[in-house]
């Protein structure tokens, strides 16, 4: 079973099969609607499955939010090489824990929506590329495959359609640069996972220097409902140029948290209040990360809003990865800023300079403040190194640490002013942890 109890809110379309008894197993898949998709696509055409996934307004949900069908379009229909499937399932951003679910409770809902991209571009392998801490996951994944392979699903010769698709899981090493999909490749293709110059683009040379189609595990696990029920019923479900369901993972400051699947477009407010149970001693709203560490934090008064990738662009963040970090009113937010900060020091790969010493100098400063040694002039100066890397590095991991860092300076520069001149953490005393984005 999953963590957290389902909420009546819930609209089940990627998660129908949680709590089911061996929801892993082929056997309860096929009982439940399982592989229908593949052999409704056997019958389709590589442009009309396209087509459908454009019209459900699939946008990808491991943090960039780009359609998923225009990405495959992109793939070369006539190619002297080999083409790719990838799917990314190293789910590294902090407060994100949903990939690790569809995964565990529903693998074969992953490898048909593999499956049907393969069809889509033509490709005849895939790779689920997974990461290296979750051992007990890869063991589902390939107990899954095997299962898929004996009965006809996989293999060289799918349901006797003459259409041949193999996937093999290939474990990461828990880097969390490699969930930037050029540093996965390098990873997958047994390298140090480190980004890679673009152009050229994965669609053109990815994988093995071939075409390739990547994306994040939940992407590809709302691909066999696209297609059996149809790309307008998914688009449907949410807003304008935001079709389906999310999965959002819900943490911190909460009553009830927990992965809950909910239309696009959900009010943040009412999400924490009315799925996630309010903030524990009926405390008051502080903020919110709404899309995983990565993203700008949003201020109380913010978070009115509807939880589309469009919605949190016009309010300048970012739904990245469906990571839903809730704040009270006894949250430093100086001390969020330098745990952040913490992570993003640590996992920056150091290929290149503007991120290996931006961010542990921000590291540096947001450690020296939150111990009340700094100096009016480092709140600016935070800001000053933040904006330096953002838009200089060669892969965002130098934009997801920046992003948060100069959003926490702007909204909340008044706590950075009531650490100065020597005084320790304001906070300190009324809760010495804030919760791990």
């Amino acid at each position: 079973m999953p963590y957290n109890e389902p909420s009546p809110l819930e609209v089940k379309v990627l998660t129908r099969r949680f709590g089911l008894a061996d929801s892993a197993s082929l056997d309860t898949y096929l009982a439940t609607g399982g592989y229908e998709a593949l052999k409704k696509a056997l019958g389709m055409t590589p442009g009309e499955i396209i087509e459908e996934v454009k019209l459900s307004n699939l946008r990808g949900r491991g943090g960039a939010g780009f359609p998923a069908g225009t990405k495959w379009g992109f793939v070369p229909r006539d190619s002297a090489r080999p083409k790719y499937v990838v799917a990314n399932g190293d789910e590294g951003e902090p407060g994100t824990c949903k990939d690790r679910l569809l995964m565990e409770y529903d693998p074969h809902q992953l490898i048909e929506g593999m499956a049907i991209a393969g069809l889509a571009v033509g490709a005849h392998a895939g790779y689920i590329y997974v990461r290296g801490e979750f051992r007990y996951i890869i063991r589902i994944l390939e107990r899954a495959v095997e299962e898929a392979r004996g009965r006809g699903y996989l293999g060289g010769n799918i349901l006797g359609s003459g259409f041949g698709f193999e996937v093999y899981v290939q474990s990461g090493a828990g880097s969390y640069e490699c969930g930037e999909e050029s540093a996965l490749l390098e990873s997958l293709e047994g390298r140090r996972g480190v980004p890679r110059i673009r152009p050229p683009f994965p669609a053109v040379s990815g994988a093995f220097q071939s075409p390739t189609v990547l994306n994040n595990i939940e992407t590809y696990s709302a691909v066999p409902a696209i297609i059996r029920e149809g790309g307008a019923a998914f688009a449907a479900l949410g807003t304008p140029r935001n079709g389906g369901t999310r999965l959002f993972c819900l943490s911190g400051h909460l009553n009830k948290p927990g992965v809950y699947e909910l239309p696009m477009g959900f009010n943040l407010l009412r999400m924490i209040h009315e799925v996630g149970g309010g903030i524990p001693g009926g405390k008051r709203l502080k903020a919110v990360i709404p899309g995983g560490s990565s993203c700008p934090v949003l201020k109380a008064e913010e978070c009115d809003i509807a939880m589309d990738f469009d919605s949190l662009a016009k309010a300048k963040s970012m739904l990245g990865s469906g990571g839903v970090v809730v704040m009270d009113e006894d949250t430093c937010m100086v001390q969020a800023a330098r745990r952040i900060m913490e992570f993003y020091a640590h996992e920056s790969c150091g290929w290149c300079v503007p991120c290996r010493e931006g961010t542990n100098w921000l590291r540096r400063l947001l450690r020296r403040f939150h111990a009340g040694e700094g100096s009016r002039s480092d709140i600016d100066l935070i800001g000053d190194v933040a904006r330096n890397i953002l838009g200089r590095t060669f892969c965002p991991l130098g934009d997801a640490a920046a992003m948060p860092t100069i959003a926490f300076v702007e909204k909340f520069r008044d706590e950075f002013e009531a650490h100065l001149e020597g005084r320790p953490c304001p906070f300190e005393g009324r809760r010495r942890e804030v919760p791990a984005p």
